[in-house]
């Protein structure tokens, strides 16, 4: 179901009274990208997936950067309702929750940190310049979202993705607003929370795709032992979508290690 609330707009399944998961998607993504999600967790958990600011019926913010949407999804958590929730964001999905805790570390109960980054890096940087360039240069020579969604989407997968689920990805990418698109693509500059990594205290889960580009699974690897007490999950085969490549894959990884943190709550109870 589609909700509008206030600024948000969101999908969600399951108990208003259950414990909130909350998904965030990545810069071509959707709420809609996380249906295989909600169905799978809708019946354990009260499953959320927003609209990122300026995407689908989320109003975009006055002025973008990774502090701002981390600062929205603060704002997105009170306005549901969801309160110590647990959150799993994908690739920018992800830097955003990382900035969440550093502003707010014991806010979620525990986090899912999936196929992103805890860095991206110098504005002109060479790696950098060439990695904007190659996303915004197709936009400013006269291409839409919509004539590059099948080449993007492309590019950030693996082996043997699932066809319904690049069916979706494609349509998400080409629904994206070519003004959020960018937006999103500079909010990434200079982005960095390496120092911050040591100080999460919630539970948190990597997980990394082996045919990643984007967030390579050397990187999410090495990201993982910064952070106290992390589990580290790579897919095989997998590239950058990983929840729509191989959604299986992906409900596997995550319900093991939201019954992990169930457990551990349990015994911290007791």
């Amino acid at each position: 179901m589609i909700t509008k609330d206030g600024r948000f707009a969101y999908e969600a399944a399951g108990d208003p009274g259950a414990i909130p998961l909350l998904f965030l998607h990545g810069i071509g993504g959707a709420a809609r990208v996380w249906r295989h999600q909600l169905t799978s967790f809708g019946d354990r958990f009260r499953a959320i997936a927003w609209d990122m600011p300026g995407y689908g019926g989320s109003a975009p913010l006055a002025s973008v950067s990774i502090a701002a949407l981390a600062e929205a999804l603060q704002q997105f958590i009170a306005q549901v309702g969801a309160a110590n929730p647990v959150l799993v964001g994908h690739s920018i999905g992800g830097m955003i929750v990382q900035k969440l805790l550093a502003r707010s570390p014991r806010l979620p109960r525990a986090v899912v940190l999936a196929q992103t980054s805890p860095a991206f890096g110098k504005a002109d940087g060479e790696w950098q310049t060439s990695f904007i360039a190659a996303r915004l240069g197709p936009l400013d020579r006269g291409e839409t979202m919509k004539s590059l969604a099948p080449s993007l989407v492309r590019e950030l997968v693996g082996d043997e993705p699932d066809p319904q689920g690049m069916e979706l990805a494609q349509e998400c990418m080409a629904s994206v607003p070519e003004a959020s698109y960018r937006a999103m693509m500079l909010a990434l500059i200079g982005f960095d929370q390496r120092s911050t990594l040591k100080n999460i205290c919630v539970p948190t889960l990597l997980l990394s795709g082996s045919k990643d580009t984007n967030a390579p699974a050397p990187m999410m690897a090495k990201m993982a032992t910064h952070i106290p007490a992390a589990e580290y999950i790579e897919l095989a085969g997998v590239g950058h979508l990983a929840n729509l490549e191989r959604p299986d894959a992906f409900d596997e990884a995550l319900g093991g290690f939201l019954e992990s943190v169930a457990t551990k709550t349990q015994v911290t109870a007791q």
